[in-house]
């Protein structure tokens, strides 16, 4: 005789109640069925269970043994289904997000202050990667999408969605302001020291296509291994170099850095959520991706 999990659930209800009728009652069941089941399982595993008697019922030493057993196997399930049922009502669960530098600080931080506040029971891991890093680990399954900067090299089975455009401008800090007085051709700048991403980045092959559009190399001066680090050193002029128009905007204000106006139009990029479609996505992830995906255009 095949011995159901049933059998083991109605078990633990009656060594819990010590009665087949309360048993019965829990399970929304009924006694003689109880009983019939209970003794079924004592016949497959050819012992007794349960001593009864007038007074009720309690456990043989055999019984006591599989009870240790069965107990912690349903209590087991019972938490799996508890928290299944919390991150269905998104009360918690955890998310995991590689970003780059610009994405995060353009659009993530604010939309993940806005999810926190609708989803406070939901923890979030935030990495802090290159787009070329970010995409590796969601391809590799270590997160649960990234949310990066074009250009990217996101392939099928992944997906990408275009969340907020935005524009890179030029700068330059106090020791090269003379640049700033009127526009500019890439080409008059190949004297001046160049800030940038390293090799491996997606602002770097950006940038890489754009001089090799105009025929030009994309020399390197100084590489950054955040965009972070990138205003910082054009504000101590060790060089000019490109950075998010919206991020550089109050550094331009104060005067702490020059925009230099250039002749040749810098192609718009824009911040973009990388999913993997092969993988299905939790409830968590959805309800991150409609927030995200609000006013993102068409």
């Amino acid at each position: 005789m095949a011995i159901t999990y049933d059998y083991y659930r109605i078990f633990y209800h009656v060594a819990q109640c010590q009665s087949f009728t309360q048993a019965a009652e829990v399970l929304g069941n009924n006694q003689p069925n109880i009983t019939r089941c209970m003794n079924n399982l004592e016949q497959a595993l050819g012992c007794k269970l349960f001593f009864r008697s007038n007074r009720g019922i309690t456990l043989t030493p055999e019984g006591e043994r599989l009870y240790l057993h069965v107990s912690i196997a349903c209590d087991q399930l019972r938490m799996g289904e508890e928290e299944i049922q919390r991150d269905r009502s998104l009360e918690s669960g955890i998310l995991s997000i590689g970003a780059s530098e610009t994405a995060l600080h353009l659009l993530l931080l604010d939309r993940l202050s806005a999810f926190h506040t609708r989803y406070p029971g939901v923890r979030l891991r935030i990495t802090n990667d290159s787009t070329p890093q970010a995409i590796a680990a969601l391809a590799r399954g270590q997160t649960d999408c990234a949310v990066v900067t074009t250009p990217n090299q996101a392939a099928m089975p992944l997906r990408e969605t275009r969340l907020l455009p935005f524009h890179d401008v030029l700068l330059c800090g106090s020791q090269y302001r003379e640049l700033a007085s009127r526009p500019r051709r890439l080409k008059d700048l190949e004297p001046y020291p160049f800030i940038c991403m390293g090799r491996g980045t997606g602002t770097y092959e950006f940038y890489q296509r754009l001089f090799a559009r105009h025929n030009l190399p994309l020399r390197v001066d100084t590489e950054a291994a955040t965009m972070d680090q990138v205003l910082p050193m054009i504000r101590h002029n060790l060089g000019i170099g490109f950075y998010s128009e919206e991020l550089a905007s109050p550094s331009v204000s104060d005067g702490t850095v020059y925009q230099i106006p250039l002749v040749e139009p810098i192609p718009e990029r824009a911040v973009c959520l990388i999913e993997d479609t092969a993988r299905p996505q939790s409830i968590a992830m959805k309800a991150l991706r409609c927030l995200l995906c609000e006013g993102a255009p068409v």
